[in-house]
């Protein structure tokens, strides 16, 4: 209960952030993924990432390890 508390605060602090971006009329998004399956020595777990663009700005990126 704590964590989602503050995590709350901390989203009612930032309410007025943002990113910008320059006016374009086209815009466009684009996503790369990098699969390395089970390349791991130790564990044998593969490890999925994703970017994700707009434009030519990284709007996300993603890891996981399954």
């Amino acid at each position: 209960m704590l964590a989602i508390k503050r995590t709350l605060r901390y989203l009612k602090g930032t309410l007025d952030f943002g990113l910008g971006y320059p006016k374009r009329k086209n815009l466009t998004f684009k996503t790369y993924t990098n699969v390395d399956w089970a390349r791991s020595v130790d564990d044998k777990n593969s490890t999925n990432e994703n970017s994700f663009f707009l434009v030519v700005y990284l709007v996300s990126w993603l890891r996981k390890r399954q």
